[in-house]
C-alpha cells in the first residue's frame, strides 16, 4: 500500500514566525510591531510574557506577508536594528519549511504510529525524514509510510559507536530535532549535549515512585489514582529535562495493570505529539531547567 502525500503547508515566504526574548522594558511590542507594518506584514496571532521572576520579556509573533513574497534573510534584516537596541536573542522561522524531525524507537510502536499518523494527515508540521531504531520491529511500518529505517543495534560495548553513527544519521537527513518515541536507551551525557533544546523524549509520568521494569504493574499494587506522561527536552540529568506538555486521567481499582497501561499509552502519545508540534511551530521558550510555552 502506498502512503499518502503530506498535506502541504504555507508558500514560502508568506507566513513567519518572529520569537523575541530580551530585557523587559517599555516599547518593545510597539517596535516590533512597526517593522511589521514596514514590510506589509499582518499580525495573524500574538502572544506575550514578560517574565516577572527573571526580569525577561517573551514574544511570539505569527505574520503573513501581503504583496511579494519575503525571504527570511530580509526580515532578519530589519529585525537585527531592534536586537541590537533591545539586547534581544531573535529568530525567524519561515513557516513553509517544516522541521525535520530524526524519530528514534525501541520496541513499544505507539507513539511511532501517532506521529506518522498525524505527520500523513497534516496535524502535525513536521518532515521525518528516518526512523532509527535498535531493534528491526518498525521496518514494514517504516516502509508503508514510505520512510528510510536504520537499525543501529545497542550494547554496553557498541554503544559509543551507536551514538556516533547517529550522529551520522543526523547529518545525513538534515535533522533538526531528534524526538525519542520511546526508545530505552540512555541518551550519553556527550550526546544530550551536542544537541541542546533538539531532543525531545516521552515517558510515562509515574516516575520516580515506580522505576524499572513493569511500572504500571508497581502502579496497580499501589492502587494509583492519577496515572501521566510527561514529554521534555533531554538533558543529561535523566527524565528531568525542561518539561514542556503533561496530561494524566484518573484511574481507580476496577482496572488491572493492562488497562492501565493501555491508558498510559494514550496519554504518551498525545502529550508527545502536542510537544512535537508546539516545537515544531516555534511555540516553546527554553530558558534553563524550565519551559515557557505559547499556546
Amino acid at each position: 500500500m502506498q502512503h499518502q502525500p503530506v498535506p502541504a503547508g504555507p508558500d514560502a515566504g508568506r507566513e513567519f514566525v518572529l520569537t523575541v526574548s530580551c530585557p523587559d522594558q517599555r516599547g518593545i511590542v510597539h517596535a516590533v510591531t512597526g517593522v511589521a507594518l514596514d514590510l506589509a506584514m499582518t499580525i495573524v496571532d500574538s502572544q506575550q510574557f514578560a517574565d516577572a521572576s527573571s526580569g525577561e520579556f517573551h514574544l511570539r509573533m505569527h505574520l503573513a506577508r501581503e504583496g511579494e513574497p519575503l525571504d527570511v534573510a530580509e526580515v532578519e534584516a530589519a529585525v537585527a536594528p531592534l536586537a541590537q537596541r533591545f539586547a534581544m536573542t531573535a529568530a525567524v522561522h519561515d513557516l513553509a519549511r517544516r522541521p525535520r524531525v530524526l524519530v528514534l524507537v525501541s520496541r513499544q510502536g505507539h507513539c511511532l504510529n501517532d506521529v506518522l499518523f498525524r505527520v500523513q494527515t497534516g496535524s502535525l508540521p513536521i518532515e521525518v525524514p528516518a526512523i532509527v531504531s535498535n531493534h528491526e520491529d518498525f521496518r514494514e511500518l517504516a516502509a508503508w509510510h514510505g520512510v528510510p529505517f536504520h537499525h543501529v543495534p545497542v550494547t554496553p560495548a557498541t554503544k559509543p559507536a551507536a551514538e556516533d553513527e547517529l550522529r551520522r544519521l543526523v547529518r545525513e537527513h538534515d535533522a533538526d530535532t531528534i524526538a525519542l518515541a520511546r526508545y530505552m536507551q540512555v541518551l550519553s551525557p556527550q550526546l544530550c549535549a551536542d544537541f541542546p533544546g533538539r531532543v525531545i523524549n516521552i515517558h510515562h509520568s509515574l516516575l520516580p515512585s515506580f522505576k524499572g521494569a513493569k511500572p504500571y504493574t508497581q502502579a496497580h499494587d499501589r492502587g494509583v489514582k492519577v496515572i501521566g506522561a510527561t514529554a521534555h527536552y533531554v538533558t543529561e540529568d535523566l527524565d528531568e529535562g525542561p518539561i514542556i506538555e503533561q496530561d494524566f486521567r484518573r484511574v481507580d481499582h476496577r482496572m488491572t495493570p493492562a488497562e492501565l497501561a493501555s491508558v498510559g499509552q494514550e496519554l504518551e502519545a498525545m502529550a508527545f505529539a502536542r510537544a512535537l508540534r508546539w516545537h515544531a511551530e516555534h511555540r516553546v521558550v527554553l530558558r534553563g531547567r524550565r519551559t515557557i510555552v505559547f499556546d
